[in-house]
């Protein structure tokens, strides 16, 4: 089935004409969005060993310094001349969450191989599909379509990027295409209960004592239907933990009876904080965001807003006020109680931008 659709000057493809993108040109750069996780380095590094399997040149440039808890896939690559370079951005929705690369290459990306529903379309050519748990899904079946010998590190690197975005196989996004792709990669000698151990169950001890004091500053809100967890710079500063060290502080929200969403709001600078939310039926995570200039998924997505904390905190309150009036979620929800709980809390909404 063909996709050709063009929306904003950006071509959609299918799988297929993907892999006929892919098998023309020969020297490739590709990106990572900002914070890496799992999804975007192990799809960014399984076409990396893809395209050096078939004798394309090619390279992966990262916005941030790689966590070393990803060695095991993750390691040095080529150089490649931007000059004659084919740019490729993975697990990127928006040219913004390329971070300090996207003046450099914002505006120059040829191929975006992406799952967010929320993707904006700022790449020439677009492979999406928003169905899929993980980009590494997506890249999975691509090498197949490719015809790539897959190795054990590609398979690593595929299995991580799956797990990572499925919460370790425990989140809505997972479908039976998830698991039988996981059961082929299991094929491999990927160690997939080491890799679990690494991503989901080792944390170090500054992590934990920053984990401590953010469950003290925890807020509950909407008859304990939702969660705050703020991170702010002094925490951060304290702990010595920061960057993709907190990327697990989200997941917190999770576990709280009860709570049908959680957020989380890390200070990145003085007035910006990044805002990541979870949700559980029959709230929509992506579409919140979405009015705090963010997007993702149905139960995971974020956004960056500016403001002070007490700011940020009312901002993203209504959003997800206005979202649970909306849906009925909550049946101690109405507008009047709702603006008497912002006015309480003494902020002001502020313009929003991921």
């Amino acid at each position: 089935m063909k996709k050709n659709k063009q929306e904003n000057g950006c071509r959609e493809l299918t799988l297929r004409q993907t892999a006929k993108y892919l098998q023309k040109h020969d020297n490739y750069i590709i990106l990572t969005h900002a914070s890496p996780d799992g999804d975007t380095l192990g799809s960014a590094f399984a076409l990396y060993y893809a395209l050096k399997e078939i004798g394309k040149a090619a390279c992966v440039i990262c916005p941030d310094v790689i966590p070393e808890k990803y060695n095991y896939f993750a390691r040095q690559t080529d150089h490649v001349s931007r000059d004659d370079a084919t740019v490729v951005a993975v697990d990127v929705a928006d040219k913004r969450l390329l971070g300090g690369l996207e003046e450099e290459f914002g505006d120059i990306v040829d191929l975006n191989i992406d799952h967010h529903i929320s993707n904006v379309r700022f790449a020439k050519n677009l492979f999406l599909d928003a169905d899929a748990a993980a980009t590494a899904e997506s890249m999975y079946e691509l090498l197949g379509i490719m015809k790539v010998n897959i190795n054990d590190v590609t398979a690593k690197a595929l299995y991580t990027g799956i797990a990572t975005d499925t919460g370790c196989f425990k989140y809505s996004n997972v479908t039976a295409k998830t698991h039988m792709i996981v059961a082929q990669l299991y094929e491999y000698n990927i160690d997939a209960p080491e890799i679990n151990r690494i991503m989901f169950d080792t944390k170090s001890r500054k992590l934990l004592e920053l984990e401590r004091m953010v469950l003290d500053a925890s807020e509950f809100h909407f008859g304990g239907k939702c969660i705050i967890l703020p991170v702010t710079a002094e925490m951060q500063e304290k702990t010595g933990c920061s960057g993709t060290e907190l990327e697990g502080i989200a997941v917190i929200s999770r576990s709280v009876e009860g709570v049908i969403a959680g957020i989380t709001i890390k200070q990145t600078d003085d007035e910006e904080f990044k805002v990541s939310l979870r949700t559980y039926s029959p709230l929509d995570a992506s579409a919140i965001c979405r009015k705090l200039g963010g997007g993702g998924h149905k139960g995971a997505a974020g956004a960056t807003v500016n403001g002070t904390l007490n700011e940020v905190k009312a901002a993203v309150l209504k959003a997800v006020g206005d979202t649970m009036e909306e849906c009925n979620a909550g049946a101690d929800i109405n507008r009047s109680t709702l603006r008497h709980h912002l006015l309480r809390r003494g902020c002001a909404h502020k313009k929003s931008s991921a």
